[in-house]
């Protein structure tokens, strides 16, 4: 069981930082900003070129010394501007990182709760997950909780993190020892970001802990274009699905699930390819196709079915070790106490 670790402890060994990507967020970033704890030792807002100007305004409101704002004069979407945090995070040595949005949706109280598993040892990567306490999830718009609950599906497809749930929560804490072995340059920039690095960190095989977290809301408005995502995301997640499989199974590692995956993919192309041919040339020359035919079309594909299946299978059981922050406790000397 985890211990409670006090503020005092939390700035003693390590530098916390929050990243706050901002985008028409004039309303709220400033009571997003004041509501940080006091050992957050870092605080980065990134104005993703926002028409409202947060980034000035909350200059303009806000001395905290703690606080930097950076502009993009660009949009680069909330991927974009979170990976402009992570880097000047970094830059000035934090160790664990959390990412918050803008819209003050995300209940800093619950931030300790947030890097605690971090701070222990026992995760590179944590987010909040707002499908554990229903009452909460009663006041989630209904078009979000419905998409977000297909989305946990496919996600958990295509990242290999069966035991994850609640992908596009965007409260999210990283260890800089598992940002150091990402491509940061290969994240997606937009609504994908979340599901993006998901993959990523499972291909770096770093270790994902899901935390409770209950979700705020108010009068905010989400820039989430809805038919956008709807088109975009299976495409995404089909994509990301087959490169983690590709570099998890056949270029970092090779297995029972590569064989699988090689011979059961062969044998269903064989048996769907067979099969829709003769049926075609069935249709074509009026010739009925024998049931020895027929049987050479359906085996492979049952067999080859199957197979595939138990690689689904072997793959939900696929799960890290040990987090990337426990092989890097050599370069992070100064964090022993």
């Amino acid at each position: 069981m985890l211990q409670t670790i006090s503020p005092k402890d939390l700035r003693a060994k390590h530098k916390i930082a929050v990243v706050i990507p901002c985008y028409k967020a004039k309303e709220h970033i400033v009571k997003v900003v004041s509501g940080l704890p006091a050992w957050v030792d870092h605080i980065y807002v990134i104005d993703d070129a926002c028409p409202t100007g947060s980034g000035e305004h909350l200059r303009s409101l806000h001395t905290d010394p703690r606080l930097s704002i950076i502009t993009h004069t660009k949009n680069q979407g909330v991927g974009g501007a979170t990976i402009t945090g992570y880097r000047a995070a970094m830059k000035d040595g934090c160790h664990i990182i959390v990412k918050m949005d803008s819209d003050d949706q995300m209940d800093p109280a619950y931030l300790a709760r947030l890097i605690r598993p971090i701070l222990a040892g026992d995760a590179d990567f944590t987010k909040g997950n707002r499908f554990f306490d229903l009452d909460a999830l009663r006041q989630m718009p209904a078009v979000r909780r419905f998409g977000n609950l297909g989305l946990t599906l496919l996600t958990k497809v295509s990242s290999g993190y069966w035991h994850v749930s609640d992908p596009t929560n965007g409260y999210t804490a990283v260890h800089t020892a598992a940002l150091k072995v990402l491509s940061l340059n290969n994240l997606a920039p937009r609504y994908f970001f979340e599901t993006s690095m998901l993959i990523q960190l499972n291909i770096a095989r770093a270790l994902v802990v899901d935390i409770p977290i209950p979700a705020r809301y108010g009068s905010e408005v989400s820039s989430l274009n809805i038919k956008r995502v709807i088109l975009e995301f299976p495409i995404c997640l089909a994509k990301g699905a087959v490169r983690r499989l590709i570099w998890r199974y056949f270029i970092h590692d090779i297995n029972a699930v590569s064989c699988l995956l090689v011979i059961g993919g062969t044998l269903c192309s064989f048996g769907l390819s067979f099969g829709v041919y003769h049926l075609i040339r069935s249709g074509m020359t009026g010739i009925f196709t024998s049931s020895g035919t027929v049987a050479l079309a359906t085996l492979p594909l049952i067999i080859g079915f199957q197979m595939l299946l138990q690689a689904l299978l072997l793959d939900t059981m696929e799960k890290p070790s040990a987090p990337l922050q426990s092989w890097f406790s050599d370069d992070n000397k100064d964090l022993e106490s």
